[in-house]
């Protein structure tokens, strides 16, 4: 099941900041911005996406998305090389627009399956601040509400899901 998150409709067109749905029965939200891994097919490699625009179709009424795919080097036609960086991605020209509902078919929590570059861990308030690094976060999401969009009720949300610790 999916469900839209902050929608809201501007000049003719439904559009939402993020949605809710489940993932091995365990629910998940994504937001603009938010990068996931996905494997678009079967037999094709996992990448990752940046979900960049979600939207209401207005004559079917489906919900749409559009992201853009980074690869590794070594999952595209021409291979890696020795031109590529360490942790480089390489990200496709065009945006994928699909289904909501098709995009959360390839979305996969198995990290497992991505094990190049260097990872990231979830950000816990708590210790930014000890570590000093509170301020930092704080002016990140400062940004992101100042760019127009409130994703204030996304990040309550994303909380209260356990997505983020912003206590």
């Amino acid at each position: 099941m999916l469900s839209s998150i902050n929608s809201e409709r501007r000049d003719g067109a439904q559009l939402t900041q993020a949605f809710q749905f489940h993932l091995e029965n365990r629910a998940r939200i994504l937001s603009l911005g938010d990068f996931f891994l996905v494997r678009c097919k079967p037999h094709e490699p996992v990448c990752v996406a940046e979900l960049q625009l979600l939207w209401e179709e207005r004559t079917s009424r489906q919900l749409l998305s559009s992201s853009k795919l980074y690869f590794l080097p070594e999952d595209t036609p021409k291979g890696k090389n020795s031109s590529h960086g360490e942790h480089e991605v390489i990200a496709v020209s065009e945006k994928v627009i699909v289904r909501l509902e098709d995009l959360v078919k390839w979305a996969h929590s198995d990290f497992s399956k991505w094990n190049c570059g260097l990872k990231a861990l979830p950000v816990k308030l708590k210790e930014l601040a000890r570590n000093g690094q509170k301020e930092s976060l704080a002016k990140y999401r400062q940004s992101v509400l100042n760019s127009g969009l409130n994703f204030k009720d996304v990040f309550k949300e994303k909380a209260e899901l356990g997505n983020h610790d912003s206590s």
